[in-house]
């Protein structure tokens, strides 16, 4: 028998039960469905993180205070001291101490309340210096950022998010338009475009002022010097760890500190919070694909069980066959042809409806789901070796029987 009568011969066994082959295929297409959009939702959800970290900036290193311990040996957490102040910043951002560095903004924030006409809005209030936008990535939509002058000149100005200037004025349109933060009255000069959220943070909701003006004019107090975060942007990707080094040693120096496991600040790297987000969301990828991996196991186990049951019903068929000569490998190669069939339909057609489901619940589920059709072209394969891998068993029982015993079955 060649190979083109063995398939035809296959297929019209496989259409002539056609409902007990829709449900064994049914198995294996919910399995490979469930594969491609397990992989497919962590790609997206790595490519999620990986993004919403890139949005704080490029070549980034995040530099943020130590814990601190009150006077009832209460211990806050990683952020909660004053121990990186403006000076330091200064320190980070000369090319001689830190020649790798790119660009330094120092960041003081804190929550407050803004009000505007008859409107008030409390949001996160950070006073910066100009290269905040460069190193944060931010660009202006509406107006222009503060300049070196205002900074130095404690200009009363203030540069809004969108999403702040909105619930002040119920538009973006507010060059010009004053806000009044804690009895200081400040000109809005700017509105930053829209850069989304990272995490629990809303990007567009802040509004940013002259690190002078934050320090002695909103804040103020002991406090007044210290800096919540300093950001440092390396020069380029390939220097951001000669970049981290230089960061280090210099704030152990300036802090008096010899021992880096005293450090009293934290340096944390784009590199390191992808690397840390992406294992986590790898190896929670995994462990979905598994479990959706077990569906396929119990397809195949479907697909063995329905060639069991049609080598049971075609026991005289296959004896007749023999009988006329057909060789055991020609009967087990009809079996095994039936069950890749299943196997290759239920892949196709899981391979379609996982790729469709892609495409239709990220706006559904407000994620992102990447299509990897490396994964969609493997899970085909699987399906067509389940197919056959369980099919062997059934076949080779079938390519066993004695001719005379198959004719007597009734």
């Amino acid at each position: 028998m060649s190979w083109t009568e063995t398939l035809r011969t296959g297929w019209a066994a496989v259409r002539a039960h056609t409902m007990r082959s829709a449900l064994t295929v049914l198995g294996i297409l919910i399995g490979i469905a469930a594969v491609i959009l397990t992989v497919g939702l962590g790609l997206g959800t790595q490519q999620d993180v990986s993004a919403q970290i890139s949005s704080l900036g490029s070549n980034l290193l995040i530099v943020t205070p130590g814990s601190s311990t009150d006077s009832d040996g209460m211990r806050g957490g990683f952020g909660s001291s004053a121990t990186l102040t403006r000076a330091d910043a200064e320190a980070l951002a000369s090319s001689v101490n830190t020649p790798d560095v790119g660009a330094v903004a120092a960041e003081k924030s804190t929550s407050l309340a803004l009000e505007a006409n008859d409107t008030n809005w409390t949001t996160t209030v950070t006073g910066t210096t100009t290269s905040w936008a460069e190193v944060r990535s931010r660009e202006v939509a509406v107006g222009v950022f503060f300049t070196d002058e205002d900074e130095a000149n404690r200009a009363p100005v203030v540069v809004l998010g969108s999403e702040t200037a909105e619930e002040l004025f119920g538009t973006t349109r507010v060059v010009g338009q004053t806000v009044t933060i804690s009895d200081i009255q400040l000109t809005v000069v700017g509105v930053l475009a829209s850069a989304g959220s990272s995490g629990d943070a809303n990007l567009d909701d802040l509004a940013v002022v002259p690190l002078s003006v934050a320090a002695e004019q909103l804040v103020g107090g002991s406090s007044r010097n210290a800096i919540s975060t300093i950001y440092v942007q390396a020069a380029s990707t390939d220097q951001l760890s000669a970049a981290y080094q230089e960061a280090t040693n210099l704030l152990l120096n300036l802090h008096g500190i010899t021992d880096v496991d005293s450090a009293d600040f934290t340096i944390d790297s784009q590199d390191s919070l992808v690397s840390t987000a992406t294992a986590v969301y790898r190896t929670l990828t995994v462990l979905l694909t598994g479990i959706a991996g077990l569906s396929l196991l119990v397809g195949g186990i479907g697909v063995m069980n329905i060639m069991l049951v049609s080598v049971t019903e075609r026991t005289r068929e296959i004896g007749l066959r023999k009988a006329l000569g057909a060789p055991p490998w020609a009967i087990r190669r009809q079996f095994l042809v039936e069950a890749t069939i299943l196997g290759l339909a239920g892949g196709l057609i899981g391979a379609l409806l996982g790729i469709l489901a892609a495409r239709g619940l990220p706006g559904l589920l407000d994620t992102s789901i990447v299509v990897s059709y490396p994964a969609v072209v493997g899970s085909v394969v699987v399906a067509m070796v389940i197919g056959l891998v369980f099919g062997v068993y059934p076949a080779t029982r079938a390519a066993r029987l004695a001719p005379i015993d198959a004719l007597r079955s009734e």
